[in-house]
C-alpha cells in the first residue's frame, strides 16, 4: 500500500518536521526545487545537453512560488535564460520564498539566448495551496502559454501540480480545464488525492513523487490499493448461479453471489436481490441489481448487510444517491473541493456497505469511513479497460474472493488492483473476456512463480 495525503495532511507534515528541528522551511524549498529539476533532467535528458537553453519559469505568491524561484536559480546556474514571471508581491512572500525570490534578483545577468526558442516552461504557480479559482491574469497568462508552445515543442513541468487543480480532489476550481496541463509534474514526500483523482491524471502528464527527506506520519493516510498476497492465497469455492436462487441458497457451500449484469429491472430483479440478501451471504450488487432500485434507493439500503459490496458505475451511482452525485458534478468553485473519495465515504456511510465506484480513479469506501483509492493512471494506467463487460468482470472477480474468505472491504480493493493487473497484461485490444484469462499469468507474477 501507498500513502496518499491531503493538502492539509501534507501541510501538517512539513509543520512537524519543521517544528521538531529536522529541517528549516528554506532546505525544504531547496530540496523540492533540486528535487523537482533533477526529475526533469532524468526524464528528459536531452534538455541537458540543448544548446540555447531558454526557460520560462512561472512563480505563485505562496511556497510554490518558492520552490520556482529555486528552480530559476539552478536554471540560470546551469547557463539557461530564464524569462522569470512572477504573481505576487514580495512583501506578502512567506520568510522562506522570499529568501530565494531576494537570491533570484541578485543573480547575475544571465548569457544565454534571450530569443531561443522556449525548451521548457516551469509551472510554481499554486500547488497544494490553491483554494479557488485561478485569477484571470494568472489563467490568460497559463493559456496563452499553451497556446503559443504546444505539447512537443515546450516541456511541460509543474510543481506538485498544474496551476488550477485542486489537490484535495483532482477537479479543476472554477470550472473547465487546467489552462497549462503538464507533461511531468513532480510532487513531494507523497502523492496527493487530485493527483489520481478525476482530472488529475490528464492534467498531470507523468507523475513522479521526490522524496525530499520527510519523516511525519499522519493518523489514518488515504490508501492506494496493492494487492495482499496473504489474503489472496486463500483456498474455498464459488458457484454460479442458476433459476430457483432461494432452493439454491439452501445449499451452505454456496459462499458468495454476484447479482446484476443482464439480471433485468423492474419487479423480478428486485425480487432476486430481496431474495439474495435475506441468504446473508457474501454478495455484490452491480449493474441491473442496482438500477432496478433507482426509484426508491432507501428501500435496497434497507435490506444490505455488511457482507455486501456495491459497485456503481457513475451513472448508477447517481441513481442511489442522487443528492450526493448533484454534489460531486456541481462546479468546483472553492479549494478543498468536494471529492469521489468525499462522495463514496458518504454513500458507504448512507447505505450500511461496502460502495466501489468504479472509473480511472476506482473508489472503495467502507461504512466505517475506511477509503482506498485505486487508479488506474500514469504507470497503471490501462486505457483499454474502457470496454462493454469489464465492469461485470470486476465484480465478479469482488465475489471469486469473497467465496475465498475475504472481508468485503479487502476483496473489493484487492479486485479492483487485479482487475488492472489483468488488463494492462493483456494490452489495447481487450475485451471484458480476456480479463480472466489474464489472472494466472498475474498471480504467478505476483507470488513469484514460474
Amino acid at each position: 500500500m501507498r500513502e496518499v495525503l491531503t493538502s492539509a495532511q501534507m501541510r501538517a507534515v512539513e509543520v512537524d518536521e519543521i517544528n521538531r528541528g529536522g529541517v528549516t522551511a528554506r532546505e525544504l524549498m531547496a530540496r523540492a526545487g533540486r528535487a523537482a529539476l533533477d526529475a526533469a533532467f532524468v526524464n528528459w535528458p536531452d534538455l541537458v545537453e540543448a544548446r540555447d537553453r531558454r526557460a520560462c519559469v512561472l512563480c505563485g505568491p505562496g511556497n510554490n512560488g518558492g520552490d520556482g524561484f529555486v528552480v530559476a536559480g539552478m536554471l540560470r546556474a546551469a547557463g539557461w535564460w530564464v524569462d522569470l514571471r512572477f504573481f505576487g508581491t514580495r512583501d506578502r512572500l512567506s520568510p522562506a520564498a522570499r529568501h530565494y525570490h531576494d537570491l533570484w534578483q541578485d543573480l547575475p545577468a544571465a548569457l544565454g539566448n534571450s530569443s531561443a526558442p522556449v525548451k521548457l516552461i516551469v509551472d510554481a504557480v499554486f500547488g497544494t495551496g490553491l483554494r479557488r479559482a485561478l485569477g484571470g491574469d494568472i489563467r490568460t497568462t497559463l493559456a496563452d502559454l499553451a497556446a503559443t508552445h504546444p505539447r512537443g515543442t515546450a516541456r511541460r513541468l509543474a510543481l506538485d501540480a498544474p496551476s488550477g487543480l485542486c489537490l484535495d480532489s483532482g477537479r479543476v476550481l472554477g470550472g473547465g480545464f487546467v489552462p497549462l496541463p503538464a507533461d511531468l509534474t513532480v510532487s513531494f514526500h507523497r502523492g496527493k488525492l487530485g493527483h489520481y483523482l478525476a482530472d488529475g491524471p490528464q492534467s498531470c502528464g507523468m507523475l513522479e513523487i521526490c522524496d525530499i527527506g520527510l519523516h511525519g506520519r499522519v493518523p489514518k493516510p488515504l490508501l492506494l490499493a496493492r494487492p495482499e498476497p496473504a489474503l489472496l492465497n486463500k483456498a474455498d469455492l464459488c458457484r454460479g448461479l442458476a433459476a430457483g436462487l432461494g432452493r439454491l441458497l439452501q445449499d451452505r457451500r454456496i459462499a458468495a453471489l454476484c447479482l446484476g449484469p443482464g439480471m433485468g429491472l423492474g419487479a423480478r430483479g428486485r425480487r432476486l436481490v430481496a431474495t439474495a440478501l435475506k441468504a446473508k451471504r457474501a454478495t455484490v450488487l452491480d449493474a441491473d441489481a442496482l438500477s432496478a432500485f433507482a426509484d426508491d434507493p432507501s428501500a435496497l439500503f434497507a435490506q444490505l448487510h455488511p457482507g455486501v459490496v456495491l459497485t456503481p458505475h457513475g451513472g448508477e451511482f447517481a441513481r442511489l444517491f442522487p443528492d450526493i452525485a448533484a454534489r460531486l458534478s456541481a462546479e468546483a468553485g472553492e479549494g478543498p473541493a468536494f471529492s469521489k473519495c468525499d462522495a463514496t465515504i458518504m454513500a458507504a456511510a448512507r447505505a450500511g456497505a461496502v460502495v466501489l465506484l468504479k472509473g480511472h480513479d476506482t473508489v472503495i469506501a467502507a461504512p466505517d469511513g475506511r477509503v482506498v483509492l485505486s487508479a488506474a493512471s500514469y504507470h497503471c494506467a490501462a486505457p483499454w479497460l474502457a470496454t462493454a463487460g469489464a465492469g461485470d468482470v470486476l465484480a465478479g472477480m469482488i465475489a471469486g474472493l469473497m467465496a475465498r474468505g475475504l472481508a468485503p472491504f479487502a476483496a473489493a480493493q484487492n479486485a479492483a488492483w487485479l482487475h488492472v493487473a489483468a488488463a494492462r497484461n493483456f494490452g489495447p485490444g481487450l475485451i471484458a473476456d480476456d480479463l480472466p484469462e489474464q489472472l494466472p499469468a498475474v498471480f504467478r507474477a505476483l507470488f513469484g512463480a514460474p
